[in-house]
Protein backbone atom coordinates (compact mmCIF):
# COMPACT_ATOMS: atom_id res chain seq x y z
CA UNK A 1 0.00 0.00 0.00
CA UNK A 2 2.57 2.14 0.78
CA UNK A 3 4.09 2.00 -2.91
CA UNK A 4 0.43 3.28 -4.22
CA UNK A 5 0.23 5.85 -1.88
CA UNK A 6 3.81 6.80 -3.01
CA UNK A 7 2.39 6.90 -6.59
CA UNK A 8 0.14 8.92 -6.06
CA UNK A 9 1.86 11.53 -4.00
CA UNK A 10 4.45 12.28 -7.03
CA UNK A 11 1.84 12.27 -9.53
CA UNK A 12 -0.02 14.76 -7.42
CA UNK A 13 3.37 16.62 -7.12
CA UNK A 14 4.00 16.46 -10.56
CA UNK A 15 0.93 17.81 -12.42
CA UNK A 16 1.41 20.52 -9.58
CA UNK A 17 4.78 21.66 -10.81
CA UNK A 18 4.09 21.30 -14.20
CA UNK A 19 0.97 23.62 -13.98
CA UNK A 20 2.14 26.28 -12.06
CA UNK A 21 5.27 26.49 -14.33
CA UNK A 22 3.01 27.16 -16.93
CA UNK A 23 0.90 29.64 -15.63
CA UNK A 24 4.00 31.09 -14.28
CA UNK A 25 5.18 31.66 -17.03
CA UNK A 26 2.06 32.81 -19.06
CA UNK A 27 1.18 35.29 -16.64
CA UNK A 28 4.64 36.55 -15.98
CA UNK A 29 6.92 35.15 -19.34
CA UNK A 30 5.05 37.94 -21.68
CA UNK A 31 4.90 41.24 -22.91
CA UNK A 32 1.07 42.64 -22.63
CA UNK A 33 0.60 42.57 -26.13
CA UNK A 34 1.91 38.85 -26.45
CA UNK A 35 -0.80 37.90 -23.71
CA UNK A 36 -3.56 39.85 -25.32
CA UNK A 37 -2.46 37.92 -28.77
CA UNK A 38 -2.70 34.47 -27.29
CA UNK A 39 -5.91 35.16 -25.81
CA UNK A 40 -6.91 35.98 -29.34
CA UNK A 41 -5.63 33.20 -30.40
CA UNK A 42 -6.84 30.68 -27.81
CA UNK A 43 -3.27 29.62 -26.23
CA UNK A 44 -3.87 30.53 -22.85
CA UNK A 45 -3.33 29.39 -19.70
CA UNK A 46 -4.61 26.19 -20.20
CA UNK A 47 -2.12 25.08 -22.87
CA UNK A 48 0.82 26.86 -21.07
CA UNK A 49 -0.04 24.13 -18.02
CA UNK A 50 -0.71 21.24 -20.24
CA UNK A 51 2.27 22.05 -21.79
CA UNK A 52 4.64 22.24 -18.52
CA UNK A 53 2.77 19.18 -16.79
CA UNK A 54 4.33 17.63 -19.93
CA UNK A 55 7.98 18.96 -19.29
CA UNK A 56 7.32 17.99 -15.55
CA UNK A 57 7.08 14.64 -16.28
CA UNK A 58 9.64 14.41 -19.09
CA UNK A 59 11.99 15.78 -16.34
CA UNK A 60 10.72 13.86 -13.56
CA UNK A 61 11.58 10.24 -15.50
CA UNK A 62 14.89 11.66 -17.02
CA UNK A 63 16.08 12.11 -13.24
CA UNK A 64 14.77 8.67 -12.41
CA UNK A 65 16.52 6.98 -15.61
CA UNK A 66 19.77 8.62 -14.66
CA UNK A 67 19.60 7.50 -11.36
CA UNK A 68 21.96 10.22 -10.43
CA UNK A 69 19.93 12.38 -7.84
CA UNK A 70 17.74 9.44 -5.88
CA UNK A 71 15.91 11.61 -3.35
CA UNK A 72 12.33 12.60 -4.33
CA UNK A 73 13.27 16.51 -3.60
CA UNK A 74 16.07 16.05 -6.32
CA UNK A 75 13.43 14.29 -8.91
CA UNK A 76 10.91 17.24 -7.97
CA UNK A 77 13.88 19.73 -8.88
CA UNK A 78 14.07 17.77 -12.17
CA UNK A 79 10.46 17.88 -13.18
CA UNK A 80 10.83 21.68 -12.63
CA UNK A 81 13.53 22.06 -14.21
CA UNK A 82 11.86 19.94 -17.38
CA UNK A 83 9.09 21.92 -17.10
CA UNK A 84 10.51 25.03 -17.17
CA UNK A 85 13.07 24.22 -20.52
CA UNK A 86 9.81 22.89 -22.28
CA UNK A 87 7.71 25.73 -21.83
CA UNK A 88 10.51 27.99 -22.30
CA UNK A 89 11.27 26.04 -25.75
CA UNK A 90 8.06 25.84 -26.66
CA UNK A 91 7.47 29.46 -26.59
CA UNK A 92 9.94 29.71 -29.37
CA UNK A 93 13.07 30.87 -27.89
Amino acid sequence: MAILTTGVVNLIVILAIGTIVGLVFNRYGRSWLGRQTAAATGVGDITYALVGIAGSFIGYHIMVILGLLPTPLMLYLGALAGAALTVWLWRGR
